[in-house]
């Protein structure tokens, strides 16, 4: 019984990692969507994009940090594979403008969602990094109609290395 139980946890962690965490060796135009699965796994959520693909999304770490987006095409061609959560994309988020979808297809599921009833509204949060892989908090604040009303890029002292900040 007690070899069982080594063996077992020896593989679990095995088999946990043969989905790879970020698809590399998966090829934009000849890697179909069932190849995507096998090396990434099943995506966490998936959205229409307006031009008639499927967006596969894959959430990595407890917090996010990286969320990688698979275009599939209506044939079922990986058309593209890229990590999204990125100062470029979080610069697309226009106040005002952006609604929840739009928000979503750019950025992806958030890791967490708060609603605030006093304000009537509804904050999307994700965690990434900037250009310097320093670590952020990233609240996209949406009103009850869909639009996104402000966009707050906060950095996460909590993380930083003792005598950085100043501690």
């Amino acid at each position: 019984m007690l070899l069982r139980l080594i063996a077992i946890a020896f593989w679990i962690p095995l088999l946990a990692s043969c989905a790879s965490y970020d698809g590399r060796g998966l090829v934009p135009g000849r890697s179909t969507a069932s190849d995507v699965a096998a090396v990434m796994g099943a995506p966490a959520d998936r959205t229409a994009a307006s031009n008639g693909d499927t967006i596969w999304y894959y959430p990595r770490g407890p917090e996010g940090l990286h969320t990688y987006a698979v275009r599939v095409s209506p044939d079922g061609v990986m058309k593209s594979k890229e990590q999204i959560l990125t100062v470029a994309n979080m610069r697309k988020i226009a106040p005002g403008v952006t609604i929840a979808s739009q928000v979503r297809e750019i950025l992806g599921p958030p890791w967490k969602i708060t609603r605030i009833e006093a304000v009537r509204r509804d904050d999307w949060e994700y965690r990434m990094y900037d250009e310097t892989r320093v670590e952020y908090n990233l609240y996209v604040r949406l009103s009850y109609d869909g639009i996104v009303r402000e966009v707050l890029f906060l950095r996460d002292y909590s993380v930083e290395p003792a005598g950085r900040n100043g501690r």
